[in-house]
């Protein structure tokens, strides 16, 4: 048995040994082949100060032998490897501390090269600034970071200008880019001097008018839904003017088309105007506007308010089409408008400020502008103005109300200082009330529609020399008319609309001053009571009365039916 298990075994073992060994796989070692030549290219030559650092060593790498190494290649020294190394090291300290060091201040102890994307979006939030629509440069922080021309910065010096306002930091910097530009901003908020730097800033690089070009017409217009604003805003472009040899003219009714004519006929860089003044100029041939490049139009909502839309559409229609800006993307690119940015090829620039922001102002945005730049000023728009504390009083009898004027007139704990501005919504409430004031030893002067214009530019410089104390108007004065330093502003009856209410309570706490706004409520006012409401509880020094906040017409907002 024992032999069997023997033979068996050897016979196993047998087999297994009678198996071929498997051939090993063997790899033939062979140089990597480059499509360079190692021997002569490389970088330890080049001029870049990166690889002045850098030292030669040996590479090894698969398929690369040391002797495809280059024999001449220099070896570093401990020495110098210890010193490339200490500078180095203490060049990322440096870097380092620096960036600790900047990181941990505010931005306004930070120089403009060290400002990062954090700090330029806490910076907006600070100022309230809301920007959209492409490519947008950063804010000016201070007039001397901002590129406006020297003569210029120096007449801002000269006038007394600190520091810009929100819509200023924003929209000036746009208006370099030669962006057409959509500007939000309530009254009161330097909107005037953010369109007139950077249209002085483009004048300024253009020839200056003679005999033979002024008969083209102006560099740049200005559109102002009603006299008052157009000779305001002439006023403060003046100021900016005079001091560099430039001429502002304004063209509204009022006035003879003779005695503007002939302002006309001496030339000006810039022109101010009523839309239906201008056409009339227009249709006249007494102005033309061949080598107009710069559009601005102030309270476009007002204007379409107005029913001034039809004219805007033939005034912006005037204008030359061979320089309008292409309505895409690259418009938005200022290196692809570089040859454009001075004379008649210019491409056209459009500026357009507003209060409130209603579909007819979109659309006159969409048929003009090109690709504009969108800026907000405030959370939203729609808000009264965040210096204003408003307060509202249920009075439905006038003669109440009329009485209740006096009494804060002659009140000498709240001794409201001049001028005061007192609104109605009938013209024939302005005479009564003026003489009630006078009764108290207050001088008062009216401002309404049926007044002339001589009077009622009379009555506007009576306010502001100090010789008028208060000024009882219709919605006439609502906006823009700008009287400094108004303490109080009075809704002897509240406006129809919410948007009015807006601009009337604006007269006051203009330029981050402080002002007060009382209102008068009865039953008539029970459709905009609701808004109003909204408008007193987004405001963060007002408060909603107790009588408005209970009112049911305040609860939801009444809908009125077209018949």
């Amino acid at each position: 048995m024992m032999h069997r298990v023997i033979e068996r075994s050897n016979q196993r073992n047998g087999s297994e040994s009678s198996k071929k060994p498997e051939p090993k796989r063997t790899i033939k070692s062979s140089p990597f082949t480059f499509q360079w030549d190692v021997e002569k290219e490389d970088t330890l030559n080049d001029t870049d100060d990166l690889y002045s650092m850098l030292q030669p060593r040996a590479i090894r790498s698969a398929g690369v032998t040391p002797s495809t190494i280059s024999t001449t290649a220099k070896i570093t020294t401990g020495a110098e490897e210890r010193k490339r190394r200490q500078v180095i090291l203490q060049a990322e300290q440096e870097r380092k501390r620096s960036k600790i060091t900047y990181d941990d201040l505010h931005w306004t102890e930070k120089p403009l090269s060290k400002m990062t994307d954090r700090d330029w979006r806490i910076f907006k939030e600070d100022f309230e600034i809301i920007t959209k629509g492409g490519d947008i440069p950063n804010p000016i922080r201070y007039w001397s970071e901002s590129g406006i021309p020297q003569a210029i910065l120096d007449t801002i010096d000269s006038l007394g200008y600190k520091d810009p306002t929100p819509i200023q930091r924003a929209a000036i910097p746009i208006a370099f880019g030669v962006r057409d530009v959509i500007g939000v901003a309530q009254t009161g908020s330097g909107k005037t001097a953010s369109f007139i730097i950077p249209l002085l800033s483009y004048i300024i690089e253009l020839p200056r008018l003679n005999p033979v070009t002024k008969v083209d017409g102006p560099y740049g217009i200005i559109l102002a839904p009603t006299r008052e604003l157009a000779q305001q805003i002439e006023l403060e472009a003046q100021r900016f003017c005079t001091p560099l040899g430039f001429r502002c003219v304004s063209l509204v009714g009022g006035h003879s088309m003779e005695e503007q004519s002939f302002k006309l006929d001496e030339g000006a860089e810039i022109v101010v105007a009523t839309p239906g003044r201008l056409m009339d100029c227009l249709d006249r041939r007494i102005l033309v506007l061949s080598q107009c490049c710069y559009v601005v139009m102030d309270e476009a909502d007002r204007m379409i308010d107005f029913g001034f839309e039809e004219q805007v559409n033939k005034i912006l229609d005037a204008l030359p089409v061979s320089n309008v800006k292409p309505d895409t993307e690259d418009s938005q690119v200022l290196t692809s408008q570089s040859k454009f940015l001075g004379g008649k090829e210019r491409y056209r620039q459009t500026m357009m400020y507003t209060a409130t922001l209603p579909p007819s102002v979109e659309k006159l945005a969409r048929k003009y502008l090109r690709c504009p730049a969108n800026v907000t000023i405030g959370s939203s728009t729609g808000e009264a103005g965040a210096t204003v504390k408003q307060f509202t009083e249920f009075i439905s009898a006038y003669e109440k109300r009329k009485a209740r004027v006096l009494a804060i007139l002659s009140d000498s704990r709240t001794r409201y200082q001049p001028p005061v501005i007192i609104f109605v919504n009938h013209k024939h409430h302005c005479d009564e009330l003026v003489k009630a004031i006078h009764s108290i030893g207050w001088n008062a002067v009216t401002y309404h529609g049926s007044k002339s214009q001589v009077d009622r530019e009379r009555a506007l410089a009576q306010l502001r020399s100090g010789q008028a104390e208060v000024l009882v108007a219709t919605d006439v004065a609502g906006r823009g008319i700008d009287i400094p330093d108004v303490s109080l502003v009075i809704n002897y009856e509240m406006s129809k609309k919410i948007d009015a209410y807006i601009h009337r309570i604006g007269r006051t706490g203009r330029a981050g001053k402080s002002g007060t706004a009382i209102t008068f409520l009865g039953e008539e006012d029970d459709p905009v009571l609701y808004d109003l409401k909204n408008i007193i509880r987004k405001s963060k020094i007002s408060r909603v009365s107790d009588e408005l906040n209970r009112h049911p017409a305040a609860k939801y907002k009444i809908v009125t039916q077209a018949r």
